[in-house]
């Protein structure tokens, strides 16, 4: 009996490991990324680092925390969590919310925060206890599935109407997805859902190009015209696109060093959120950004781990669910930086600047230790 008692509480230092290798390296990035317009715009070229390190610390600690609770906790209030976050969204709307570079998506309630990051939390917790207590009874029906997107589709439309936030309602209803394919026992209409949507997608490429569906309906329409043709928008919507390619380019195999970039000097915008990859890829080159995925690939690998060992379905769900936020997430934020796909707008997890992020994250990073905690 001690000995299992021993085992139980092993936790996953795999896991914790890499993401305080992330958490230091998104410091030392931060700092690197933000100086110059720190110094600028306060007068104090590690603003934007203390601020993140007071968020990372106080993250931190709340990881901690719920790595050492019983994440069986979390099930029954589920739903609570779930509806907290609609409320979040809801709370914008009201003299609390703020507007930051043209888009009302945080609340002042003392301290900042972002409720799209409430959201995706409210999405796991709730789809995890949904579907370990109803399981295949709820994915292999025509009614069941229709209730899961309701569930997956309410707070993504609310963050993307209300918050003006596409690429966090895409994550919101990604993470729902992968969870519900997880649990379905049939694979062919996903498939069919995946076609259709990437067909969709192009439908609308073609005829936005094509002058069908012309750019000022809508600001997200240019933005697929400056994907496909960065330069003719050089000096609008194509700007920071070409800005983050240029430092991608200038970086070569091993970088010019670490804070030796030139394009955080105002050629970047928001070098230290979104587009901080780039700086990463001028700075460390392609060595530091294949190191820098390699250590996302390990998250997802300990988290698979965690979802197969799980002692119950509850926790296997809950790491399936963490594990599609950091992967969805990561994927959107390299191809947007890239020029995969057309500029979103969205944060490389743990590494860009953003307290709120940062807070959520660890977050589920606890959950899921609190599983690995309980593995046998």
């Amino acid at each position: 009996m001690s000995r299992e008692r021993k085992i139980r509480h092993y936790m996953d230092y795999s896991l914790f490991f890499a993401v305080i290798f992330l958490l230091l390296f998104g410091l030392i990035m931060v700092y690197s990324a933000s100086s110059y317009e720190s110094s600028l715009k306060f007068d104090d070229s590690s603003f934007y680092l203390r601020n993140q390190a007071r968020a990372t610390a106080l993250g931190f600690l709340l990881m901690i925390v719920a790595s050492r609770v019983d994440y069986h906790l979390f099930m029954k209030p589920a739903l609570f969590f779930y509806l907290s976050s609609l409320a979040l969204v809801l709370l914008v709307l009201t003299p609390l919310g703020v507007t930051r570079n043209g888009a009302r998506r945080w609340l002042d309630i003392g301290i900042s925060v972002q409720p799209a990051e409430a959201a995706k939390v409210g999405v796991i917790l709730l789809f995890a206890a949904f579907l370990s207590k109803y399981g295949k009874k709820l994915t292999s029906t025509a009614t069941g599935l229709f209730i899961c997107m309701l569930a997956a589709g309410i707070p993504a439309a609310m963050v993307l109407f209300i918050t003006s936030n596409l690429s966090s309602a895409i994550i919101i209803f990604g993470i729902a997805a992968v969870m519900i394919f997880v649990c379905s026992p049939k694979t062919l209409p996903f498939l069919l859902i995946g076609v259709l949507i990437v067909g969709a997608a192009a439908l609308l490429v073609y005829l936005v190009m094509n002058g069908i569906i012309p750019e000022e309906v809508s600001y997200r329409m240019a933005r697929i015209r400056a994907w496909l043709q960065p330069e003719a928008y050089a000096s609008g919507t194509g700007y920071q696109t070409l800005q983050a390619l240029y430092s991608i380019g200038s970086g070569g195999m091993f970088g010019k060093g670490l804070g030796q970039s030139t394009q955080k000097l105002g050629f970047v915008p928001e070098a230290q959120n979104d587009m901080i990859f780039s700086i990463i890829c001028e700075e460390l080159g392609l060595f530091g950004a294949v190191a820098v995925m390699m250590m996302f690939v390990i998250l997802i690998w300990r988290f698979v781990v965690i979802a197969n060992n799980a002692p119950d379905q509850f926790g296997a769900f809950l790491a399936t669910g963490v594990m599609a936020h950091i992967a969805i997430q990561v994927i959107l934020n390299i191809a947007v930086v890239t020029n995969t796909i057309p500029n979103t707008g969205i944060t490389l997890p743990f590494i860009s600047y953003g307290g709120t992020s940062i807070l959520f994250l660890l977050f589920e990073i606890g959950l899921c230790l609190s599983v690995s905690r309980s593995i046998v």
